[in-house]
């Protein structure tokens, strides 16, 4: 270790003090330029402790003055340091003026301000505002603001920052002159800035007591169009809080911006969301369903942060989950009644089950409520999100929903206009239901996966059902020592005679009893419907009672788990010796074909059924992962549920004959089904490359057929998926033919390059290769790089994970040309090495490699530095 490294100090829960100082009022003037806009902010302190000096968080800041009480300071009266600004003897009341310089054109880290193109643009979040200007930048110092904007007129028709505006004019000399006031006090993080030249969309939105709210949406010129739907989805965000919490708006005017160099999805900056553009524009050629899906989600999500991050904020930074799990739950909710309530659950579940697991098992394990931490940019992560969602819907399902929604209104009422905890969260669910939340806080404090082991005993004579459960949870990285927590269970029992029952249990124990009476025979059990908590469950179900749930389950959830858990245990018989051929029983493909000739009314739910688990799903249920024999049996299953369904798949296909595009959740399902066809007859042409074979020429033709027939970008993405998952030569020229179309399309092309870097074939680095000198890449735009590297890093298991350690040395050879560029993307995309622990012996040697290689570059930053250093401790 470098003494460099040696001298980095971590940030403790532990450690929090109350500020020194408060600011009441920050006056904050922009005069933007390239190269040296000059920001002036003028603030009014009050001290809160005695005898301590003020100090000023900085950083890349050039400081042209320091003025206290309208009187300069001489060089002598201040200490400056890399990353502050000390002031001492300050009275208890007094204004500090600060005059400092930047250069948003060399910031590539896309923290504070920076200039994106000729878009001048903010992220404040976590500490980004301290590169603007020298402040208390932490969550618990909330400030009114007003701010003027000053820019050339001409090039600049739009300086955009919080709350309302005051006023605008031009001035003589052509400069644009516009100020803001946003009445409510907030955080720096919270402070937004804009600066450019867009196409606008404007509506209006009427809130529930009858005040008009302005909503306006600011895209790059020639995008309006791609804008309507992101608009009309704010407004259905807005009024669902309304109807769901009774929420409403509280400013006069509500603005989104889409730009496309952005570190995150989206920040919820007060009245000023800034959006990355792939979040924001879709029109029905260019965009996914997955796309609206995303775009209508995350427009909610951000506009639920006006109450819960906004209104209501975090004391520190370790509290983060108190806004991003509380509201990732709100906006689950919200995405469920816009479309499937099934499929938003399902995904949710996926994400909980790979990349969340994931991480509880890796070095970066941490509670939804970290303790310690050396960069706060890296506490953006999926625990804090969504284990932390999943946790607000536990208390969600053992609360009620009434009483939730109770204790959130409590919670606003309480703790309108502060830096709250999570303890304030909980404290007021506990006084707005009277349930005793005190066990329930372990969430909160606790790492880890918990793994809960079932068994069931039925006594025929007296119709007596006893459920026994047992929690455990394994010591992680950061914790040796784990408690019982509280979690919700809920149950449902179903019957040979098709009835069913529900029940919810709670468990506090390490070991607990569940009793159910007076029931007719032994059912089969389906045990954590809906997922109702985030653990492993060990279970004795058979394959049989599997696929009774999958059929007959009320919960669509439980009947995708089964299916999900039994596709498990036939991947595990391929990797343990048995043949497809055993495998794939005749009452198995009975079932698969009768869903496939009837599939209900449920498309998509019926596609869930039939898709098998991907390899991140299976890698998590060993301690050591096989991924040579995962991706076998992956392979082997794909392809033999190919061959013996191929007439099911094609008549399948065959009756869903595709309509004029619509985003709702009936075309939806129906193009998810679709696809899924596809995807298995694709297996077909490539059983059979080099052979003469009939059906593999229809089948090629049919994919060929598929794609030029298309007219949306969904129907076209899963035919080159469908192509290039099976390796199929076709892909080649179907890819070129989607670049050479979408060629000026930088959203579009992004689904080109990931196409490229997900292709599991040897060309995938040729490929790679050929798209990093794309005229559209750019190792500054985090969605290009994310494009790229994580598609291949995370969607590419075969490459990957090359026993010859390419893959490895690709990502690395990646992060470390971001790192110097933007430390927040460099250190995101380091994440699939982090594990490398949980691999066989010639992998973990070529991943520790590559970490111990880096871990010795004396230049890395916090951010990246942090993930290595743990993952090697």
């Amino acid at each position: 270790m470098t003494q460099q490294n040696s001298q980095r100090v971590a940030k403790s829960r532990h450690d929090y003090q109350s500020p020194d100082f408060l600011i009441s009022r920050v006056a904050l003037t922009f005069e933007l330029a390239a190269e040296a806009t000059v920001v002036t902010s003028v603030m009014q302190f009050k001290r809160q402790r005695a005898a301590v000096p003020l100090i000023l968080d900085g950083q890349h800041l050039q400081l042209l003055s320091v003025a206290v009480d309208g009187c300069v300071l001489s060089a002598e009266q201040y200490q400056l340091s890399d990353d502050s600004l000390m002031l001492n003897n300050m009275p208890d009341a007094f204004e500090l003026c600060i005059v400092t310089q930047i250069a948003p054109q060399h910031n590539t880290a896309l923290e504070g301000l920076y200039l994106a193109g000729d878009t001048y643009c903010t992220q404040c979040e976590a500490e980004g505002f301290r590169r603007i200007s020298y402040f208390l930048d932490r969550p618990d110092v909330l400030a009114e603001y007003h701010v003027t904007i000053i820019a050339p007129a001409q090039r600049y028709p739009f300086l955009l920052s919080n709350g309302n505006k005051v006023s605008e004019q031009v001035d003589s000399t052509g400069r644009r002159i516009v100020q803001w006031h946003d009445p409510f006090p907030k955080p720096s993080y919270l402070f937004a800035l804009v600066a450019g030249d867009f196409d606008q969309l404007t509506e209006q939105f009427i809130t529930q007591s009858g005040r008009e709210v302005a909503l306006q949406l600011f895209v790059d010129k020639g995008a309006a169009n791609k804008g309507q739907f992101a608009l009309q989805a704010l407004k259905r965000a807005m009024r669902w809080d309304e109807q769901r919490f009774n929420l409403e708006y509280d400013l006069d005017i509500y603005m989104v911006v889409a730009v496309d160099f952005f570190n995150m999805g989206a920040m919820e900056n007060k009245g000023l969301n800034v959006f990355n553009s792939k979040y924001v524009l879709a029109d029905d050629a260019s965009a996914t369903d997955r796309d609206y899906f995303n775009i209508e989600s995350i427009i909610g999500h951000e506009y639920f942060h006006n109450w819960t991050g906004n209104r209501v904020t975090c004391r520190d930074w370790f509290q983060l989950s108190l806004k991003e799990g509380l509201t990732v739950f709100r906006d689950q909710e919200f995405s469920a009644d816009m479309g499937s309530a099934t499929l938003c659950r399902i995904d949710a579940v996926k994400l909980i089950r790979t990349a969340q697991f994931a991480e509880d098992a890796s070095p970066m394990a941490h509670p939804i409520r970290p303790e310690q931490v050396l960069e706060m940019n890296n506490f953006y992560t999926v625990t804090v999100y969504d284990k932390g969602a999943e946790v607000i819907r536990m208390l969600q399902t053992l609360l009620g929903r009434d009483n939730f929604a109770a204790g959130l209104a409590l919670y606003l009422r309480r703790h309108d206009g502060q830096a709250a905890t999570c303890d304030d969260f909980i404290q007021a669910m506990q006084d707005a239901s009277g349930y005793d939340l005190t066990q329930f806080l372990t969430w909160y404090s606790q790492s880890g996966t918990p793994v809960i082991s079932v068994q069931q005993q039925f006594v025929a004579a007296t119709g007596q059902l006893t459920l026994t459960v047992q929690q455990h949870t394994a010591a992680t990285a950061d914790q040796a020592t784990k408690l019982p927590l509280l979690l919700p269970i809920a149950v449902e029992l179903l019957f040979a005679d098709g009835t069913q029952q529900q029940h919810l249990f709670t468990l506090t124990q390490a070991e607990q009893n569940f009793v159910v009476a007076a029931l007719p025979s032994e059912p089969v059990v389906v045990w954590f419907a809906h997922f109702s908590a985030p653990v492993k469950l060990q279970h004795k179900l058979t394959e049989h009672d599997l696929l009774i749930i999958a059929a007959n389950a009320s919960d669509g959830v439980a009947r995708w788990d089964a299916m999900q858990q039994f596709w498990s245990k036939q991947i595990d018989k391929l990797m343990h010796g048995e043949t497809v051929t055993a495998v794939l029983s005749e009452t198995l493909l009975n079932t698969l074909q009768s869903w496939l000739q009837t599939p209900g009314d449920d498309l998509a739910l019926t596609a869930e059924l039939l898709t098998l688990p991907d390899f991140d799903t299976l890698a998590e249920q060993h301690q050591q992962i096989p991924v040579d024999g995962i991706l076998t049996a992956l392979q082997c299953l794909k392809q033999g549920l190919a061959q013996q369904l191929h007439q099911a798949f094609l008549q399948c296909l065959q009756r869903l004959t595709p309509s004029s595009y619509c985003y709702a959740p009936k075309d939806v399902a129906q193009r998810r089904l679709r696809a899924l066809c596809l995807s298995y007859l694709s297996y077909l042409s490539y059983l059979a490359l080099g052979s003469d074979n009939d059906a593999t020429t229809e089948t090629t033709e049919l994919l060929q057929q598929s794609y030029l027939q298309s007219d949306n970008m969904t129907d076209t993405i899963a035919v080159l998926s469908a192509v290039q998952q099976a390796k199929l030569p076709l892909f080649s020229a179907l890819h070129s033919a989607f670049c050479q179309q979408w060629q000026h399309d930088v959203l579009v092309m992004d689904k080109a390059f990931s196409l490229v870097a997900s292709d599991p074939a040897d060309s995938v680095f040729s490929g790679i290769a050929s798209m990093q000198n794309h005229p559209h890449f750019s190792w500054k735009n985090p969605n290009r790089v994310r494009a790229l590297y994580s598609a291949f890093s995370l969607r590419n298991p075969e490459q990957f994970h090359r026993l010859d350690g390419k893959g490895y040395q690709l990502l690395l050879d990646a992060v470390r040309r971001l790192d110097p560029i933007n430390p927040q993307v460099a250190a995101r995309l380091i994440t699939p090495l982090l594990s490398w622990r949980r691999f066989d012996s010639s992998r973990q040697q070529l991943m520790l490699a590559a970490l111990t290689e880096l871990a010795s570059q004396a230049d890395l930053s916090n951010d990246l530095y942090e993930k290595v250093s743990r993952s090697l401790a």
